[in-house]
């Protein structure tokens, strides 16, 4: 029949189709599965790409895919099995946060006025003026425990100094995690949800020690007290760092000292790593594969390297719970944990491999860690510098064979630079696109300032560690401070550099999406085609030229209300707006600096105001804005309502306002106090020929786990 002669057809040239595709890909089958956390990172992100929840169903469709890919794949059908592990692997990663958020507490309804509020003390953290406090299961007033912790700074005059454990009492002021800054910013709400912290607040009075010695999380108690030991050391700046070294806590480190090293592009040794970790389970493993070799008896029956190995990784875990588990170090000491395996039954295992099962690890522990710059820098950098090791290795042992004295240190110091160079190459994309800047002398920084910490720096500290319960740790601790001092010299020297930091554009969602996988695809695969992903990665880079930024941003409480003009951003701030907010605002756009709306001085290109109002047309073709702005009443006064009347015949195509606006243009949409009260920041476009675009933070994030409910009126919440 002819139907059947067709089908039989079609199905010969499919099974040519996919004969082809399995002989192309046949050099790289060992690379195939290295691309299944790659979709197991893809359904993360599909999971907190989306507008609503999705239900509980979705938690059942990656079983019969996995399933049905091993079977594939016992029975020999290889190329049938990888895109259903693919799509089977996609499917977990979909699932897997969807199931974390299902078991997590809703987030807290704090009350908005003063509380007595008492907990356990979980964590302590040094500021730079006084404490900040994690408090688990906190009451508020006496009534039940809360099924979310609390974070709380303590009256910087406090003499009470808590240590984890601690049941305490004060009287504090609450509020729940921050709204984004602007729709589309770094969502604060969704990274408590998934941390399980229900809000943060400040001490209006001392606090009271109600009881001690309960039982506090793990290594909470000693990571409190090393830092106190070592910044009572080392005072300042160089034992804030040297405390954040060994402890992880970066909350005491001056922001003059923070800014230097992130200018510089030194940040990440603040942030304890893969490079911290190495050199404390490097330094553990020499010490007792020396310490095999000093016992004769023991050393010829057994192999050192064997012996050793298991005892530095105990102490890379040790030091993992030391500094609080953070997602590089969990990456990182999912890798040492392989390597020491590979040891252990003579295989490589610092590969591509170690790296995929470490990022499935971390993801499936914390799937809302992928959305984060620690996380896609870390593995970034990592999978970049595997990849080039790789690249190079036949390179560097032909340089490093070859005769001549000089050959080895030069391998070692082109190391160095690859290294620094490959990792600044592969994090720049994560940085454009969280923090807008580029570090331009980064490379040079980090080869005078990782030896400083590798062979100096980090040494000294774990000896420092070592004599605590000695009560002598201030002789290693005065050498550590040495260099942290002289890293500190070159972060500062480095960051006044001309250009040392450029603000740019923020990277665009997509763009850091294409970079990524552009990345991702040239270190993966081995052939040739692997050179597509470099105008991938370089599409990435330049999406921020394709981007249109909003021309008018409102914050949360209205307090704030930018506008971007021709020649720079002008804001209109009352009193209490939010410096951070306008931070972040000035970072999206890619400016550095903002002018203050102020009256009586001339406005620049696009602005024309009056006391009553200014009108804001960016674009000399495009629709205006009009911003309203309240007359000052006079002292004990009322302020009179803001009408939106006496301004409909002035041709603006929205009203904007600080203040709620009472009645309505017809036809003229609005932004007031009370829009941002129920929906979020706003964010404004004002394109020519266009009608006026408004997007609020509700409708961009959507009705998810962590975005709260529309407030209610105080009439209505009472019944």
């Amino acid at each position: 029949m002819p139907v059947l002669r067709g089908f039989a057809a079609s199905w010969r040239r499919g099974a040519l189709l996919a004969a082809r595709l399995e002989a192309l890909l046949a050099p790289e089958w060992q690379r195939l599965p290295l691309w299944l956390p790659v979709a197991l990172g893809a359904g993360v992100l599909a999971y907190f790409a989306g507008r609503a929840e999705p239900g509980r169903g979705w938690l059942w469709l990656p079983w019969p895919l996995l399933l049905l890919a091993v079977l594939l794949g016992w029975r020999g059908r290889r190329m049938a099995a990888w895109p259903v592990a693919l799509a089977g692997m996609a499917a977990l990663g979909f699932a897997l946060p969807l199931w974390h958020a299902g078991r997590l507490p809703p987030p807290l309804d704090l009350p908005s006025r003063a509380v007595i509020l008492e907990g356990q003390v979980d964590a302590v953290e040094a500021l730079p003026q006084g404490l900040r406090v994690t408090l688990a299961a906190p009451r508020l007033d006496g009534a039940e425990p809360l099924p979310r912790w609390l974070r709380v700074r303590l009256r910087a005059n406090d003499p009470l100094r808590p240590i984890p454990g601690d049941r305490i009492r004060l009287r504090a002021l609450l509020r729940a995690p921050s709204a984004p800054a602007y729709p589309g910013a770094w969502d604060f709400q969704r990274e408590a949800f998934f941390k399980g912290q229900g809000g943060s607040g400040f001490a209006l009075g001392p606090a009271e020690r109600l009881a001690e010695s309960g039982a506090p999380q793990p290594f909470a108690a000693l990571r409190a007290g090393i830092e106190q030991r070592v910044m009572a050391a080392l005072p300042g700046g160089a034992g804030a760092i040297s405390a954040a070294l060994l402890t992880g806590g970066q909350s005491a480190i001056p922001p003059a000292d923070i800014v230097a090293m992130r200018d510089s592009g030194l940040a990440h040794l603040l942030s304890v790593s893969g490079l911290h970790i190495a050199i404390v389970m490097g330094l553990g493993f020499g010490v007792l594969r020396f310490g095999v070799a000093l016992w004769p008896w023991l050393a010829l029956r057994m192999e050192g390297t064997r012996l050793a190995a298991p005892g530095s990784l105990a102490l890379g875990g040790a030091y993992l719970l030391l500094t609080g588990a953070q997602v590089p170090m969990q990456r990182s000491f999912a890798m040492a944990a392989l390597v020491t395996l590979g040891l252990l039954v003579g295989r490589r295992a610092l590969s591509l491999r170690a790296l995929a099962v470490a990022v499935a690890v971390v993801l499936a522990f914390n799937p809302a860690s992928l959305l984060g710059p620690s996380f896609q820098m870390s593995f970034a950098a990592v999978l970049v510098l595997i990849a080039g090791a790789e690249a190079m290795a036949p390179w560097l042992a032909r340089l490093r064979a070859a005769p001549g004295w000089w050959r080895r240190p030069a391998v070692l110091l082109l190391g160095m630079l690859a290294t620094s160079l490959l990792a600044g190459i592969a994090t720049t994309p994560y940085g454009l696109h969280h923090f807008g800047r580029l570090q331009l002398y980064g490379v040079v920084a980090n080869m005078v300032a990782v030896p400083l910490t590798s062979f100096l720096v980090m040494p000294a500290g774990l000896v420092a560690l070592a004599l605590m319960p000695l009560g002598l740790e201030a002789w290693a601790l005065a050498p550590m401070g040495w260099g942290v001092e002289a890293v500190l010299l070159v972060a500062r020297g480095v960051a006044a550099w001309p250009g040392a930091a450029l603000q740019a554009t923020p990277m665009p969602g997509w763009g850091l999406l294409l970079a990524s996988a552009g990345l991702v695809w040239l270190c993966l695969w081995r052939a040739r085609w692997r050179l597509l992903g470099l105008p991938m990665l370089a599409a990435g880079l330049a999406s921020g030229a394709f981007v249109t930024p909003p021309d008018l941003l409102v914050s949360a409480d209205a307090k704030l209300i930018a506008l971007r003009t021709p020649a720079g951003v002008v804001v209109q701030k009352a009193s209490g707006g939010s410096t951070f907010v306008r931070d972040a605002w000035l970072r999206g756009w890619g400016e550095d600096e903002a002018d203050t709306l102020r009256d009586g001085e001339a406005a620049p290109p696009g602005l024309d105001c009056t006391p009553q109002a200014c009108r804001f047309q960016p674009y000399p073709e495009g629709p205006a804005a009009l911003l309203l702005r309240a007359p000052k009443p006079r002292r004990n006064e009322t302020a009179p309502p803001l009408l939106a009347a006496p301004h409909c015949a002035t041709g603006a195509a929205l009203l904007v306002a600080a203040e709620p606006i009472r009645g309505r243009c017809p036809g003229t949409p609005w932004v007031d106090r009370f829009s941002v009260w129920r929906d979020g920041p706003h964010a404004v476009w004002l394109r020519p020929g266009e009608a006026p675009r408004v997007v609020s933070d509700r409708a961009w994030r959507g009705a998810r786990p962590w975005v709260p409910p529309p407030p209610r009126p105080r009439a209505f919440a009472a019944q």
